[in-house]
């Protein structure tokens, strides 16, 4: 199993990328959030690296971070989540993120991913919650913009709606928070983060 790849980034597109690792290139598949991360083709790059084996194949995915691909595995054991949504779950919402949401059973946060219905929705909120929960007792859950009801909700909504990615709208609210503090003005705050996406 292989379970770390360092190369050089030889081709990169938001579903896979390739890693040349003294002449062997790699196919990895990888979330946006990682994609996003990665540098210019042709620069060094390492991936934490889950194996997925199946009956016709064997997958590579990556991740830039352990937590990404911690929360990769707890996705893809949940029943009827298999790796191509648990990547398109990750595209859409940081690791992060994903563990406060399931906390807090947050089911409408949950339902504005792309690819998540109702079902699978209650499925990760009902079986990820004691094991993320136990997680959480070993690591603290760092303080989110995007819970319901506040300006960071709003202007991530609407960034989105705009047609900004998640991963990047996401990005750029954390920067405005940097600068602009806790509770910023909605007009300042997209204002803000769409000089940033500029």
């Amino acid at each position: 199993m292989i379970g770390f790849l360092e190369g050089k980034l030889r081709a990169k597109s938001p579903e896979y990328i390739i890693v040349d690792v003294h002449g062997v290139g790699y196919h990895v598949q990888v979330p946006l959030s990682t994609f996003y991360d990665l540098p210019e083709t042709g620069q060094p790059v390492s991936l934490n690296i889950h194996t997925h084996v199946r009956e016709d194949a064997i997958q590579l995915f990556g991740f830039r971070t352990g937590a990404e691909k911690e929360m990769f595995v707890l996705l893809c054991a949940v029943n009827g989540v298999g790796p191509k949504l648990a990547i398109n779950i990750l595209s859409g919402i940081s690791p992060d993120e994903l563990r406060l949401v399931i906390v807090r059973q947050d089911y409408a946060r949950l339902k504005h991913i792309p690819g998540v219905g109702k079902k699978i929705a209650e499925r990760l909120l009902l079986e990820l919650r004691d094991k993320v929960q136990e997680k959480g007792k070993e690591k603290p859950l760092p303080a989110q913009p995007f819970s319901e009801g506040n300006a960071f909700a709003d202007a991530y909504s609407a960034l989105v709606n705009l047609g900004y990615k998640p991963p990047e709208a996401e990005k750029a609210l954390r920067r405005a928070r940097e600068k602009l503090g806790e509770s910023p003005a909605l007009e300042d705050l997209l204002k803000y983060s769409l000089k940033a996406l500029a």
